[in-house]
């Protein structure tokens, strides 16, 4: 390594000086580079591996590195889903003794995809849609804590498989600016930007042969308008009634707690005569689900897969005639009895599949498919053989490392025919 090297980092990992930051990205070698799967970015941006973990390292200036480095701690903190920074290296040079740019550091988020991976042949319409409505929620919740992102496409997002639908991960914070709230005109610029990135980025799978033939991407993309505002309404429309139905106060916050939002504060007021009652959220926190499921169980899923596995949870509870017994103790049985051992029998080798909590709830569908088609109650460790053999086995590895290599993100990333299905191919159609 030439001259001398800033690397500012939140974590201590020694880790980091190891690695050839006096090469041009570009060229680093093989053995340092990991296979996976990544969407398109302005900047030049490499998998790399790190103790044990792989991190994504891009180029740009250091001005732009900090910011971003500092953006995305601030949105950890506010608990927003985003990629966790790791880094900034600065005073890069080469062996001649030239300066490189600055790269930013971030760790890979595991069984995450960019939406290029999230099909093999064609996107089909309804992966497409599901696509859409999880950035549409990640839009709102950073619309909620007052960020404005000035980029949203789905380029800029990871997503993660979430019991049937997706889980969308924040990625790219360069433009993004965080403010005390923001204004209905920002808010809608936002959803402007986001509605023709996504028309872009189908259209140009369109034009590759990648998209179904039927959807209609200018359709897709306006999709995200109306379940954002849709979203964006029920999270912080004020709501009025008579004050004989007073009722629908806590109708209000039950609708929120299905969508997987806590009320924090809920303003409540009445007309001059007492006659009409008028509600508004104020503070809404998202993670209902996770945060029960975390707290009974110490299982930290995606909101619903927590909701999936707490539903287990109940049925659980009312088959074993538990009702009434401590809710913290009946969790620690049902995770000891039912979801541990569930996990325990995925073979070493089919772990890195999906995560646990999208096998358990893939195995109930499993389950209760089996028990459709043969007309009986189907045991659970016949269900989980049965799930092992003719579904996970043919997955591909979304924990691991896979193909294709990564190099300059220039070029849209093609999938061959070769590519692993998705989910897009109903597993169903496996058994």
């Amino acid at each position: 390594m030439s001259g001398s090297l800033s690397i500012t980092s939140a974590t201590a990992d020694s880790a980091l000086l190891d690695l050839p930051w006096s090469v041009p990205l570009e060229l680093w070698p093989d053995d340092v580079i990991a296979a996976l799967p990544k969407g398109i970015s302005r900047h030049l941006v490499r998998f790399a591996r790190l103790s044990g973990y792989v991190i994504a390292i891009k180029e740009t200036s250091p001005e732009i590195a900090r910011s971003e480095y500092e953006m995305l701690r601030t949105l950890q903190r506010l608990d927003v889903p985003c990629v966790e920074p790791v880094a900034v290296i600065t005073d890069r040079l080469d062996d001649a003794g030239e300066p490189l740019d600055a790269c930013l550091v971030t760790r890979h988020l595991k069984f995450s995809l960019p939406y290029r991976a999230l099909y093999s042949q064609t996107l089909r319409p309804d992966t497409a849609t599901r696509l859409v409505d999880a950035l549409a929620a990640l839009l709102v919740r950073l619309h909620i804590i007052g960020f404005f992102w000035g980029d949203v496409s789905l380029s800029n997002t990871l997503f993660r498989r979430d019991a049937g639908s997706f889980a969308a991960y924040l990625v790219d914070a360069e433009t993004g600016k965080l403010y005390n709230g923001l204004s209905n005109g920002q808010r809608e610029n936002d959803l402007e930007i986001a509605r023709v990135n996504i028309a872009g980025e189908l259209l140009d799978l369109a034009a590759g042969g990648r998209l179904d033939e039927n959807l209609d991407a200018v359709e897709v993309s306006n999709g995200i308008v109306a379940a954002y505002r849709s979203l964006w309404k029920e999270l912080t429309g004020a709501e009025s009634f008579p004050s004989s139905e007073r009722w629908r106060i806590s109708q209000r916050v039950e609708r929120l707690n299905e969508l997987g939002f806590d009320i924090e504060e809920l303003a409540i007021k009445t007309d001059d005569t007492g006659t009409q009652v008028r509600i508004q959220p104020k503070v809404v926190d998202a993670g209902h689900h996770q945060r029960r499921l975390l707290r009974l169980t110490g299982l930290d899923a995606q909101e619903n897969q927590a909701r999936r596995l707490l539903n287990d949870l109940d049925s659980y509870v009312a088959t074993y005639k538990k009702q009434g017994e401590d809710e913290e103790m009946v969790a620690h049985e049902w995770l000891a009895r039912v979801f541990e051992p569930v996990i325990r029998a995925i073979p070493r080798e089919l772990k890195g599949k999906l995560e646990p909590a999208e096998v358990f709830h893939q195995l109930l569908d499993h389950r209760w498919y089996l028990a459709e088609n043969q007309g009986r109650d189907v045991p659970l460790a016949e269900a989980v053989s049965s799930y092992i053999d003719h579904v996970l086995r043919h997955r591909r590895d979304e924990a691991t490392v896979i193909a294709p290599m990564t190099g300059a993100i220039t070029m849209p990333i093609h999938i061959t025919a070769n590519s692993h299905p998705d989910e897009e191919q109903d597993w169903r159609d496996k058994v």
